[in-house]
């Protein structure tokens, strides 16, 4: 009898981790914030080390838009309001 690799996840916790990043929280472009102050923002908000938030802004500066967060709704929701305090735009989508 063969039994399963011991490094896969059972199902049960394969579909935990699912609902623990079941959305994702996107920041879009503006022309009105400053590269270096959407940078900060995303170290102080999203826990991004310097490099991660440097290339998040410019994806969002080029494309318009960048995924910046994969989470739990009320953590993403938190996120949220704080960059909405800080005057940048995002929004949370579902996977």
């Amino acid at each position: 009898m063969r039994s399963e690799p011991e490094n896969v996840p059972s199902e049960n916790v394969q579909e935990k981790y699912k609902l623990m990043n079941e959305y994702y929280l996107v920041l879009f472009n503006d022309e009105i914030n400053k590269y270096e102050f959407v940078v900060d923002c995303l170290i102080d908000i999203c826990r991004h080390d310097p490099i991660q938030a440097e290339q998040c802004t410019l994806i969002a500066h080029h494309k318009g838009k960048c995924d910046i967060k994969n989470g739990s709704w009320p953590l993403l929701e938190e996120m949220k309001r704080a960059f909405d305090q800080k005057g940048l735009s995002t929004i949370i989508c579902k996977n």
